[in-house]
């Protein structure tokens, strides 16, 4: 009696711990941008939020929706993509109408000009909106036609996870280069590692494709290796430390 009591307890306190799970791997990659949307919203100043980011978060979600058709994986994760992209142009959407608006150069710049000097520094959001459609036509189609091939849909799957396994490799650099993580938030780097070992844990124990479990290893890496710089160029500064902020980090959770 009392064991099937305490059975009747956990049935619905793991469904609770699942969609839990599922909630935060949803909506846990876009928390860290909604107080940088506030804060570009309030300062009217989206220079310290690199729009290239959400360059390589759109091509990245948007190749991982294409690889769910080769092979189903988990829908909290085609969720998470979808609820990435419409935020990243979101973020877009506000950096565009910041940036013209502090725009000295009254010369607008467009997609249809096809002028990779000005590759993703367009002057409306409809040009991005036609870039990422264009984008997704393309390989879309691409898609439609190698879907049979194992191989295709494999790469691809790999393609769209180490696409945004890299996004911290930037940060790593540059604080190599400067020798030093000054302007860089530790707090938002901890934020990075504790939200990229949840994914790589909850892709493991799901039994998520191997390509989410490789990349989410290597994210987890490079967040410890951005922390590892933290501790030497703060105890063992390699040249004095420079007053000149740098741009706000432009990684993904």
């Amino acid at each position: 009696m009392e064991a099937g009591g305490l059975e009747w307890l956990l049935v619905p306190m793991h469904q609770l711990v699942s969609w839990g799970a599922a909630g935060a791997m949803v909506f846990g990659g876009v928390v860290p941008y909604i107080p940088q949307y506030r804060d570009i919203r309030r300062t009217q100043n989206a220079e310290g939020f690199s729009t290239y980011v959400c360059l390589v978060l759109l091509v990245a979600n948007i190749l991982r929706i294409l690889f769910w058709f080769g092979r189903r994986f988990e829908s909290p994760l085609l969720w998470q993509s979808i609820i990435m992209i419409i935020t990243m142009l979101l973020m877009l959407k506000l950096c565009t109408e910041v940036r013209v608006s502090n725009e000295l150069n009254i010369k607008r710049r467009c997609f249809a000009d096809f002028d990779l000097n000005y590759f993703w520094h367009w002057s409306k959001f409809t040009d991005y909106v036609q870039c990422v459609l264009t984008f997704t036509g393309v390989t879309g189609y691409i898609t439609y036609l190698w879907l049979d091939s194992s191989l295709f849909v494999e790469m691809l799957g790999f393609l769209a996870v180490f696409t945004e396994a890299m996004l911290g490799v930037p940060q790593l650099y540059r604080n190599y280069q400067n020798r030093s993580t000054e302007g860089m938030s530790v707090k938002m780097v901890l934020m990075w590692t504790s939200g990229d070992t949840f994914k790589t844990v909850y892709f493991i124990l799901n039994q998520a494709p191997f390509q989410f479990s490789i990349c989410g290893l290597l994210q987890v890496f490079v967040d410890i290796a951005i922390l590892l710089q933290v501790y030497l160029y703060s105890y063992y500064p390699q040249k004095p430390v420079s007053h000149t902020a740098h741009p706000a980090s432009t990684k993904a959770l």
